[in-house]
């Protein structure tokens, strides 16, 4: 069985997203443990990049590979 430090680091972070983005319908993975383990690694591997993740403009554009998402008003 592969470790997660692993697998890809793009997959990684589209599993990560996907599951940040049903918090709201599954309560239980804000206490999941594979979802705290998967966004210490994340926001480890950001940090190397030099992202401050504590700004969350900054985390989401890296998880987003670049990609700025803006908000539809």
């Amino acid at each position: 069985m592969k470790t997660i430090t692993e697998y890809d680091l793009e997959e990684l972070k589209l599993i990560y997203r996907l599951l940040h983005s049903h918090l709201q319908q599954e309560i239980e993975l804000m206490d999941s443990v594979l979802m705290h383990d998967l966004q210490r690694y994340l926001q480890d591997k950001a940090r190397a990049d030099g992202v401050d993740v504590s700004v969350h403009a900054q985390w989401t554009t890296w998880l987003n590979g670049g990609v700025v998402l803006h908000s539809v008003e």
